[in-house]
């Protein structure tokens, strides 16, 4: 614990973050976070004018305070990009234009992205989706979900910096984003084509999921990593019962479930086949 520190925060301090986060978010904070968990609950410090982190961790007590919703988004991770882990969008293609394309069906494709961030991810898969049919409306419905309801917001508004699709290409850049003008100059913004395709939702993967019937191909990348291996195996047992057999399950780079082979067959590369 550094002495520079503005505010004092103990062992008991970030053992008690540690408990409430894990006990309202399912995610298990190693000891190598508490220089990240102090920066980031040091802001809500400053916000409410409170000089101790006891003191603040106190609100939380009371499990309907407002403040809540302000330490989950404060400790969750939103890092994210157009088409990150691009071989996913590859593959998510490929099975589209195999199995999807050329069907004569109005039955919508149904794709939820549980950890949708800001929006770069769920607006990648509509895009894909996009080019994977040749229309900007294809038959297709994308659940958009998060914990955190500030980068939601920032999602569904759909409006983002020009330099974060700087690796897009020309044609892409074309027909699914239109440039700002005026006081927006310098941002895009997602085509209301593509953004009528999305419905963002909060969800908390750890309470009960409203959704009905099942989905073809589910996006939860970078997620469980968080959670210990009882909470990873919950939630793939719970994507399984939401997932169509043979639907797709995406997943983040550094993630593996071998224990899950019962209800999972591992295609390659981080997407896994419901048995």
């Amino acid at each position: 614990m550094s002495s520079d520190r503005e505010f004092v925060f103990t062992a008991n301090d970030f053992a008690h973050v540690q408990k409430l986060i894990y006990e309202h978010a399912g995610i298990s904070l190693s000891e190598q976070k508490n220089d990240l968990v102090y920066s980031r609950l040091a802001k809500r410090l400053r916000k409410h004018k409170i000089h101790r982190f006891d003191t603040y961790l106190q609100l939380l007590d009371n499990t309907d305070h407002p403040e809540w919703e302000e330490f989950i988004n404060a400790l969750t991770t939103n890092l994210t990009s157009f088409f990150r882990e691009n071989h996913h969008f590859t593959r998510l293609s490929r099975h589209l234009k195999d199995n999807y394309a050329r069907a004569s069906t109005d039955k919508p494709i149904k794709i939820w992205c549980a950890a949708s961030s800001t929006g770069e991810e769920p607006y990648s898969i509509a895009m894909t989706v996009a080019s994977a049919f040749g229309k900007l409306n294809p038959p297709v419905k994308i659940l958009a979900t998060d914990l955190d309801t500030q980068v939601l917001a920032k999602a569904e508004k759909g409006i983002y910096q020009f330099d974060t699709i700087d690796k897009l290409s020309s044609l892409q850049k074309e027909h699914f984003f239109l440039k700002g003008n005026g006081a927006q100059a310098g941002q895009v913004m997602i085509r209301p084509e593509l953004k009528s395709l999305i419905t963002f939702n909060q969800l908390n993967l750890l309470s009960n999921w409203p959704m009905k019937g099942k989905f073809d191909f589910i996006f939860c990348r970078n997620v469980m990593i968080y959670f210990d291996k009882a909470t990873q195996y919950k939630l793939l047992e719970d994507f399984s019962k939401h997932l169509n057999k043979g639907g797709l399950l995406f997943v983040g780079h550094s993630e593996s479930f071998p224990e899950a082979s019962r209800i999972f067959k591992l295609d390659k590369q981080t997407v896994y086949v419901r048995c």
